[in-house]
């Protein structure tokens, strides 16, 4: 399966961005879930609207996605909320953060973490 996160990122550092992304790429891949990655690290034409740009950039790597990954925020982000509508209008499975909860391998995590079996 493969997954690609969205996530807000409007008048955030790219430190707070990436490390957000990081926790939640590591759950999805100790499940053996591919993360697509729509880290972009070039800058948009001068004669482009930035915002725009980096969806549209999205959106063509949502094309590869199995499931969107909506990440806590999404619905105060315009770029999260068309990603949505994207993924909801072409039938791509759409997960919120609640997919972790009940997963076995998180219970069983967080079961030795307490020291119960």
């Amino acid at each position: 399966m493969k997954v690609m996160i969205s996530q807000p990122m409007r008048n955030r550092s790219e430190e707070d961005i990436i490390a957000e992304r990081k926790v939640i790429i590591e759950k999805l891949n100790n499940m053996h879930i591919e993360v697509i990655d729509t880290i972009f690290t070039e800058e948009a034409p001068e004669d482009y609207k930035a915002g725009v740009y980096y969806l549209g950039k999205s959106i063509q790597e949502m094309s590869k996605a199995d499931a969107l990954f909506m990440m806590d925020g999404w619905r105060e982000a315009r770029g999260c909320i068309i990603e949505r509508q994207v993924a909801e209008a072409y039938g791509i499975k759409i997960l919120y953060e609640d997919f972790f909860i009940n997963k076995p391998d998180i219970v069983n995590a967080r079961s030795n973490v307490k020291g119960e079996l």
